[in-house]
């Protein structure tokens, strides 16, 4: 069953959203502090060398910055302290990012070269767009993993609502459901919380996959994702995990050196598109993976969640939805920091092979 889910408006007019396992919950909360009206400064830049665009969002340089705990603005208004929720407690919430990358208010400033000519080599369109946060729980000291089954379920309703909300924005290409965790990703708020981003365009990484599975299903008229999916199960030596609906395994090439990928059996293009069955089981084959990654150090994993959906209305037939989950930790106490060859040419070298990498998440250690 899906979430129960109240709307209602911040003191500088965004929108947010209270999303309850159950009705009944009032949420009449007011926002109460005096905000000035949300400005953005949002651009996107076509970049011809590498095909693809670039947001530029200047006025994000002031937003909020890891501030101490009794100062969190995702924790609830409480004892005269009001935050970014207005309710003194809550289960889920989703709202508009005081600091948008991209927003649907979004206008395009002066041409900076001054000569707004049409140039294609200077081609700039307004940010427009939407940049929410998600809040998993309103306990600033928990972590995703901790989470249980139904709450997890709570934010998977709301991950979908979201998705088919913003897949309907008219200028909207592809909604990216994202969590950033630990400080070592560079997160910049240390309470549970994760983003939604709706792009006015198909991010790179989606649309070079789109582009493979696009050749592979002229050539064999197969879907790309099932076949190395099959592929995968037949070899054995890199799944972590595996239900009747879901397998958990670490990709053959991986990037990172603890990187794993979740995949319903199912072809199907997004979140929207899961069953209730298919639901209820990713909210604990999810929470599996995250414990197995915070079981590898002796400290918190960091980590980043990447869920890979079909484009808002293109190509979706090609996409087959899953999430990547990867950790930019190699080791107790050390990063794998992007340097010459993954930044400057875009060639990625692992220190861990992905055979070991799967074996450390099944909980196999040398």
């Amino acid at each position: 069953m899906s979430a129960h889910r109240t709307e209602t408006t911040l003191a500088d007019g965004r929108t947010l959203y209270y999303f309850d396992a159950e009705p009944g919950t009032e949420r009449d909360a007011k926002d109460l502090r005096d905000l000035p009206e949300t400005t953005t400064a949002s651009e996107i830049r076509w970049d011809p060398l590498l095909d693809q665009w670039v947001v530029i969002a200047s006025h994000r340089q002031g937003r909020t910055f890891l501030p101490p705990a009794n100062e969190c603005p995702l924790d609830p208004s409480r004892d005269g302290r009001h935050t970014e929720i207005p309710a003194d407690d809550y289960e889920v919430v989703v709202f508009e990012n005081r600091f948008p990358s991209l927003s649907t208010e979004a206008v395009l400033g002066p041409d900076p070269d001054g000569i707004d000519d049409g140039d294609e080599l200077f081609t700039r369109r307004p940010g427009v767009g939407r940049c929410e946060v998600v809040c998993f729980t309103s306990d600033h000291s928990a972590a995703f993993s901790s989470l249980s089954p139904a709450r997890v379920g709570t934010v998977l309703d709301a991950w979908i609502d979201r998705t088919r909300e913003l897949n309907a924005l008219p200028d909207v290409e592809q909604v990216f459901v994202f969590e950033n965790r630990g400080e070592e990703i560079g997160v910049t708020l240390s309470h549970p919380h994760g983003q939604i981003y709706a792009y006015p365009f198909v991010p790179p990484r989606m649309r070079r996959q789109l582009d493979s599975t696009r050749r592979h299903r002229e050539r064999t008229g197969e879907c790309l994702h099932c076949t190395l999916l099959a592929a995968e199960r037949r070899a054995g030596t890199r799944i972590v995990a595996e239900t009747d609906l879901f397998t958990v395994l670490v990709p053959h090439a991986a990037r990172w050196p603890y990187e794993a990928h979740v995949y319903p059996r199912r072809h199907t293009p997004d979140l929207p598109s899961l069953t209730e069955e298919e639901r209820a089981d990713l909210a604990r084959v999810y929470l599996d993976l995250l414990k197995r990654f915070d079981a590898l150090f002796p400290t918190p994993t960091p980590y980043i969640a990447a869920w890979m959906q079909a484009p808002a209305r293109a190509d979706r037939e090609l996409a087959h939805l899953h999430a990547q989950v990867f950790s930019v930790r190699r080791a107790a106490g050390k990063l794998k920091y992007l340097a010459g060859s993954e930044s400057g040419a875009g060639v990625w070298v692992n220190d861990i092979s992905p055979e070991r990498a799967a074996a450390a998440l099944r909980g196999e250690r040398d």
